[in-house]
């Protein structure tokens, strides 16, 4: 019996976490994120718990979101400094996440957040499949973008409305 499907002509699976690179290799910017970012996921572990007693929920560090598949594949990934993204497991198969994969998940963060290195810019880049806010808005849709200025302590965030990021107003303590 003869197959119908050409194998040279297959599709070939899109890969997973345990198939992509966890780091592009570059150096952290800022010698605050960690800290900032262990502060943040320790203040609100305790209404996570609440939120996911089943401990159904991710946090990501510097962890790679891939959105796209490219040569290298490190290139179609954002790392954002601190995210989170509820309801999916905090493993996969048993193993720690290495980052997380858009085309697997189909579960967009509900936050993402950069800590500003240099002047912001980059963070605020809206160059289309190549800038963090355009990545951000046009594909990886987390419903909220923190852009923190640790320099300034300026927080800006934005809410995904409409398919846009609206700037959220400070309330009048200026947070």
């Amino acid at each position: 019996m003869t197959s119908a499907i050409d194998p040279s002509t297959a599709l070939t699976p899109f890969p997973d976490h345990t198939q992509l690179p966890e780091s592009d290799g570059t150096f952290v910017k800022n010698w605050q994120e960690h800290p900032q970012s262990i502060l943040l996921t320790d203040s609100i572990t305790p209404i996570l718990k609440q939120l996911h007693p089943e401990g159904q929920y991710c946090i990501g560090q510097d962890l790679g979101i891939y959105w796209r598949l490219t040569d290298p594949p490190e290139r179609g990934a954002e790392a954002p400094d601190w995210f989170y993204v509820g309801n999916v497991p905090p493993l996969l198969d048993g193993q720690t996440r290495r980052s997380y994969v858009l085309w697997r998940e189909f579960i967009a963060p509900l936050i993402a957040l950069e800590f500003v290195s240099g002047d912001g810019s980059e963070e605020r880049d809206k160059t289309p499949w190549q800038g963090k806010f355009w990545i951000y808005e046009q594909v990886i849709h987390p419903s909220y973008y923190g852009i923190y200025e640790v320099n300034k302590a300026n927080l800006e965030v934005y809410e995904l409305i409409g398919g846009q990021y609206q700037l959220l107003a400070a309330n009048e303590r200026g947070h």
